[in-house]
């Protein structure tokens, strides 16, 4: 009896390990709802954890047993751990910051029927429209302000010497249910519920307010920012959805929240990095952005942003370019990023024998035609790390016959070459506003990213072998 109790305890602390972890990743997500405000938060949790930032401008000087961070645009980030000796390799996971949504145009107010304001919005992301509609909308992102001079050493001066007003960027969240995107009655349109193709520059625009609320809105993000209309120069803001996350279903076995692709996985790989790595190997924990809408940006996967950290950590650490390319050769990356579970509705929507499902471990995703990195030897690889780790695993491919996107891992190895899974977990309304996930599943990328940073992968021509920490 005492072994049966203590494996109902063991269960009953396995069950709200995967609750706890699930909540606090939904915290971190209502409280951050920009890519800017996401990667502002990452670098405070690593703060916190002892990580130190640094800036791609400035020299580095690295030193044996180090944490460091780097961002770039603000809205991507670069962690990594120095071992204190010599390393043989990098082990990495990429993730993203962005997720599909509406982006503020430039002077958005439109006046309608001289009686409502509207704000003009472009999608961001290929998302889905229909579930934006009837709930509250607010608006964050970036601004770019003008900062009133000083007389001190903080201002700029141009070629004549004269001082110059410094620009500064500020992250703003207007924080409050701010707009919406009413419906059109049924009455109005008996054939809505036959079918509606969105038009973005008609049916996507969100009312803001009455007559009254005209030149109300550049006010409101000047407020917040904290400086006055003539000094807001430029801004990147978005809309997000006000619905904070939460757990439901018969047993509490389903989570539902804003832009679980991708904070997700990115969360999880921020949490496995900070609880470290093995002492032979570069730990590295990417979170890009721009990936929803192609990752063709200088913060997005396709630029130098790895490269550029990883060539800089073997410069700084006294490794030549021949042993750069050699530790290459022997680097392992995680490219996390969500995958489409089987729907209850829509079952032939699935491929008839790959069916991942929320709450049954992670999943890996293949395609023949390499918009996913997945081979033999990279999931090999993966499913033993997670076997040992005591973590499920399921695979995911498209319909034969549908095709499918791509993802960080393919478009990341056009800069650095090495070898990659593409992984993510299994959910519903994918680029919804408000998707769902398994409530269990948050805590296994932890677990599995957090095996594979306390693993050394030596991968040495056929053969693979694994240390760990």
């Amino acid at each position: 009896m005492v072994e049966d109790k203590s494996r109902e305890q063991t269960q009953s602390d396995v069950n709200g390990d995967w609750e706890r972890t699930a909540l606090e990743m939904m915290d971190f997500i209502e409280k951050h709802p920009s890519c800017y405000h996401v990667i502002q938060g990452f670098e405070e949790i690593l703060s916190a954890q002892g990580f130190e930032k640094l800036e791609e401008h400035k020299s580095w000087k690295l030193q044996p047993g180090g944490s460091y961070y780097v961002d770039r645009n603000g809205s991507s980030l670069i962690a990594f751990r120095i071992p204190e000796k010599s390393f043989c390799n990098f082990q990495m996971v990429a993730s993203h910051s962005d997720s599909p949504s509406f982006k503020i145009k430039e002077h958005p107010e439109m006046q309608v029927d001289g009686h409502y304001i509207q704000l003009n919005v472009e999608k961001y992301g290929g998302m889905l429209c229909a579930p934006w509609f009837d709930r509250p909308l607010s608006v964050a992102g970036r601004v770019i302000v003008r900062e009133p001079l000083t007389g001190g050493k903080g201002d700029l001066s141009d070629e004549t010497g004269e001082h110059m007003p410094a620009l500064r960027q500020k992250l703003v969240n207007l924080n409050r249910d701010l707009v919406l995107l009413p419906n059109l009655a049924i009455h109005m349109d008996r054939k809505l519920n036959d079918g509606y193709s969105y038009n973005a520059q008609k049916d996507m625009i969100p009312l803001f307010g009455d007559e009254k609320a005209a030149g109300m809105f550049e006010e409101l993000v000047a407020k917040e920012a904290g400086v006055s209309t003539s000094d807001l120069l430029a801004k990147d803001l978005f809309l997000y959805n006000r619905m904070p996350g939460t757990v439901w279903g018969a047993h509490r076995e389903y989570i539902s929240s804003p832009r679980l692709d991708d904070l997700q996985c990115a969360w999880a790989s921020v949490q496995g990095l900070i609880q470290g790595g093995h002492p032979e190997t570069v730990s590295v924990c990417c979170i890009f952005d721009n990936e929803e809408v192609g990752s063709g940006t200088k913060q997005g996967a396709a630029s130098t942003f790895l490269q550029d950290v990883l060539q800089r950590i073997c410069i700084c650490t006294g490794y030549s370019q021949e042993e750069y390319r050699m530790l290459l050769a022997g680097s392992f990356l995680l490219s996390a990023d969500n995958a489409h579970a089987v729907h209850p509705s829509h079952l032939d929507k699935a491929d008839p024998t790959n069916r991942p499902y929320m709450n049954h471990g992670i999943v890996i995703k293949y395609n023949a035609n390499q918009k996913y990195t997945t081979d033999a030897v990279s999931a090999a690889v993966f499913r033993e790390i997670c076997r040992r780790a005591g973590v499920p695993v399921q695979s995911y491919t498209n319909r034969s016959d549908v095709a499918g996107g791509s993802t960080l891992g393919n478009i990341a190895s056009g800069q650095v070459s090495v070898n990659m899974v593409d992984i993510g977990l299994a959910q519903l309304a994918m680029h919804s506003p408000y998707e769902t996930a398994g409530v269990r599943d948050t805590w296994y990328m932890l677990q599995a990213v957090k095996a594979f940073y306390h693993t050394k992968i030596c991968l040495q021509g056929e053969n693979i072998s694994f240390s760990t920490k």
